[in-house]
């Protein structure tokens, strides 16, 4: 999966000039990250029909309506009062609801006779800035704690964008979150989608390293 329109590249606050790996930040917003892994979701797990329950700010930060015609989705109906909610078909049938409605579940779908739900978080994944990398910790850690917190229907995911600091915090997560049925994914800056599982040798183990989505092992060439 490769898509190049994912990031928001800005031009840094004074107070983060000079942090981040060329001269703009690269944003990876939630809405973004909801998007990659609804595709994601569409092209590996079977699902036919993927939901995503944006919010208001999510809908300011990244352009939905849009970013769906350049992928070849046509909007065939509208849902609620924002210009991008509705239900959007690709030519093979495969469909997204954008939902703008809180609490239902960033990215849920059905596959394989069970239900999938993920939480996302999004960040700025070329930051070297200690506030914006400790958002990113905390991102993921919210995202697990929500998981936890919510009645398990099916398979949950908490996702998050790709650096080398949320890889490594994954990792260290992985065997616990296995404990309690959470699993954790990573989004790349071009929407790859890395599992990120418990080692071998662990009570859990669920595969032997962080894997993307066409099963190659790696690591971001990047924070």
């Amino acid at each position: 999966m490769d898509f190049e329109d994912l990031v928001t590249a800005l031009a840094p606050p004074p107070n983060r000039a000079g942090k981040s790996e060329g001269p703009h930040e690269h944003h990876l917003y939630e809405g973004a990250v909801m998007l990659a892994y609804a595709m994601h979701l569409l092209r590996t797990a079977s699902a036919r029909n993927v939901r995503i329950h944006p919010d208001g700010e999510h809908g300011k930060q990244f352009d939905f309506a849009g970013w769906f015609v350049r992928r070849g989705f046509a909007k065939v109906s509208s849902l609620g009062g924002t210009t991008y909610g509705g239900v959007y078909r690709d030519e093979a049938g495969q469909t997204v609801t954008v939902h703008p409605k809180s609490g239902l579940g960033d990215v849920v779908a059905e596959a394989g006779g069970q239900i999938i739900s993920a939480e996302c978080k999004g960040g700025i994944i070329n930051t070297r800035h200690p506030g914006q990398v400790s958002r990113l910790y905390k991102g993921l850690c919210e995202t697990v704690g929500l998981l936890m917190a919510t009645p398990s229907q099916g398979r949950q995911v908490a996702v998050v964008p790709l650096t080398q600091a949320t890889l490594r915090l994954a990792e260290r997560l992985a065997p616990r979150c296995a404990l309690a049925g959470i699993e954790i994914a990573l989004v790349g800056s071009r929407g790859q989608v890395t599992d990120v599982r418990a080692p071998i040798g662990s009570p859990n183990a669920a595969g032997s390293q962080s894997r993307d989505e066409d099963g190659m092992a790696g690591r971001p060439g990047g924070a």
